[in-house]
């Protein structure tokens, strides 16, 4: 054989064995040192749930903005490519392979966990980890070692409204109104199970599909069982629709729920006087709870022109999170990567960060109502 085949044998050989490396492998040894290091935020852009991917990208942007006046990470600025999944699982599945194709080495998003659930396999086996705002314990069902929480579970949220609600406060006459959706089925899943813990049986339990604006047979039944608390499971548009029709039908018990209920949209949606008494579980009640989350606050204002809330601190965390084992690993990417997010301690706005083997890093809510049109710590 020549010399000149004996080189094009060889030289063949080397792109075969490339061409065969394992999707979501050890893909640093070929890894871009050089240019931005693309982080691709992925979210609801449009439709009812774009406020979630809006005070995601903010609170995300933000981040990057200050890593990059600072210099970026090693010399090389951080670029965030913004995709719109349209709340929508196949989108997002769309999404994370055109993602991967472009050259994103990390993700941030989505808010939507049914999206992030129907995304994870992709990112997976692509070797993209990425840090979701979703709280569906679905998400720690995947056991992808690549996705991470930006903050508590379903689980966390809903054990601490269970305790308030009924250890605290004596109440066990609670009527239940959950979507079926992701969120609202890990809503519904968790808070269920925290009241069968305490020996208590809703005394109503309704199930609206998730795109649903008409809930008067719903809460029909819930008002005939005449509950002293009633739990919200769904998202901030469909929640404030629900108390809003609820207030109509003359029922005047408080809501109770979780993060959604905690934000502007939900409360501009029921009307303030509506949702007066609401009780939240969240990790971030509101911008005054320490100076870091003042200094986030003002930041946020001089950015966005507009308040500050709990979802864009969660993904400021998240971002942070991103970077900070960006940075400590030398802008790795892949599994080596996601190990560099594991292993990040992190003391964030929502609290102290520790990931465990599931890719949850908080666990712990605080309890808030809403009085006179502002969600405030609780008493007692």
């Amino acid at each position: 054989m020549s010399r000149l085949r004996i080189a094009a044998v060889a030289t063949l050989a080397l792109v075969l064995a490339a061409g065969c490396s394992a999707p979501g492998g050890d893909n640093d040894s070929s890894k871009d040192d050089s240019g931005p290091i693309k982080i691709a935020v992925v979210d609801a852009q449009s439709g009812q749930l774009s406020s979630l991917g809006a005070w995601e990208l903010k609170g995300a942007r933000l981040a990057v903005d200050e890593w990059n006046k600072a210099g970026g990470i090693n010399g090389r600025q951080i670029e965030l490519g913004v995709f719109d999944d349209q709340a929508d699982p196949t989108v997002g599945t769309n999404l994370a392979r055109k993602i991967a194709s472009e050259g994103y080495i990390a993700m941030i998003g989505t808010a939507e966990s049914a999206v992030t659930i129907a995304m994870a396999p992709i990112l997976k086996q692509e070797g993209i980890p990425n840090i979701t705002s979703g709280q569906s314990p679905g998400l720690v069902a995947v056991k992808s070692e690549f996705l991470f929480l930006n903050g508590p579970t379903s689980t966390t949220y809903d054990e601490t409204l269970a305790k308030y609600i009924v250890d605290t406060q004596g109440i066990k006459s609670i009527a239940l109104i959950t979507n079926n959706g992701s969120f609202g089925k890990g809503e519904h899943d968790a808070f269920t199970k925290a009241l069968a813990t305490r020996g208590v049986t809703p005394v109503a339990d309704q199930v609206v599909t998730a795109d649903q604006k008409d809930f008067s047979a719903a809460l029909t039944t819930i008002r005939q069982k005449n509950p002293k608390v009633i739990f919200l499971g769904a998202e901030e548009v469909q929640s404030g629709l629900i108390v809003k029709q609820a207030r109509d039908l003359g029922i005047t018990a408080p809501f109770a729920g979780s993060a959604p209920q905690g934000t502007p949209v939900f409360l501009d949606t029921a009307g303030a006087a509506n949702a007066e008494g609401t009780i939240v579980s969240s990790p971030y009640l509101s911008n005054d709870i320490s100076d870091a989350s003042r200094k986030f606050a003002a930041a946020y204002k001089a950015a966005y022109n507009e308040d500050a809330e709990m979802h864009g601190a969660k993904a400021y965390d998240g971002a942070q999170i991103m970077l900070t084992a960006l940075k400590t690993s030398n802008v790795a990417a892949g599994k080596e990567l996601a190990d560099a997010i594991r292993a990040t301690q992190y003391e964030g706005l929502l609290g102290s960060f520790k990931f465990d083997e599931t890719g949850v890093g908080i666990f712990a809510t605080s309890i808030g109502t809403i009085t006179g049109g502002k969600l405030v710590a609780a008493a007692g």
